[in-house]
């Protein structure tokens, strides 16, 4: 298979389709000084299995979401080669990613320390970082989006719904078992319609999860939530 792109915690492949793509997932995780953070821009260390763990995770959510309609880019998962066939996806802009935090924790906490607790209940707040590594992703507002052409007014809205509606789905599923999602990240693209679909993956490597008020990594979570 030809490569087209070697990505922090995935690998990009060509398939025989014009239309599909081909995901591998890698042992990597973001982080800072060996200590995994899904909100982190850097690869901080490398975890045994997480990259099946992931898929597993990835898999069952997007198959949830097909059933409920949500337009998503996944089309077939093979766990034992830890890939995943996806729809092909424009990116918007060099990428954004969409965060929906129903917690007070990470660089939200970080940055709005003086007005909020650790852990307060935020609701279904959706904020949008840009994917560029060197300025530390910053976040950037719906107004900034149209003025540099990266997302027009109603695509911000369309995927704003879609990201609280994907977000309380995930968070009822975690529910079932006892657990607390406290903030995730999604990424969305579009299709070759021009669709909007969400895109990437969802899995402990991109939310943070909670039970009991304990923190469960990556492999822990799945563990916890697909037994």
């Amino acid at each position: 298979m030809k490569l087209l792109y070697s990505g922090k915690t995935k690998d990009v492949y060509a398939t025989q389709s014009e239309d599909q793509v081909l995901l591998k997932f890698k042992d990597d995780v973001t982080g800072t000084d060996g200590v995994f953070d899904p909100g982190a821009n850097t690869i901080g260390l490398t975890i045994e299995g997480v990259g099946k763990s992931g898929l597993k995770m990835t898999t069952y959510f997007f198959n949830r979401l097909n059933e409920k309609g949500i337009p998503t880019h996944f089309v077939a998962s093979d766990i034992d080669n830890t890939t995943m066939t996806v729809k092909k996806a424009t990116v918007f802009g060099k990428g954004l990613e969409v965060i929906c935090r129903f917690k007070a924790v990470g660089s939200f906490f970080r940055r709005y320390g003086a007005y909020c607790t650790q852990g307060q209940d935020l609701g279904a707040f959706v904020e949008v970082t840009i994917k560029d590594d060197e300025r530390g992703d910053p976040t950037i507002s719906k107004d900034a989006l149209q003025l540099l052409g990266l997302m027009t007014f109603d695509e911000y809205e369309k995927v704003k719904e879609l990201t609280v509606n994907i977000c309380n789905i995930v968070k009822e599923l975690l529910a079932e078992k006892s657990l607390d999602l406290y903030d995730i990240k999604l990424e969305f693209g579009k299709d070759g319609q021009g669709n909007i679909m969400l895109i990437d993956e969802i899995s402990g490597g991109n939310m943070r999860v909670y039970k009991n008020e304990t923190y469960l990594e990556p492999m822990l979570l799945e563990k916890e939530f697909l037994m």
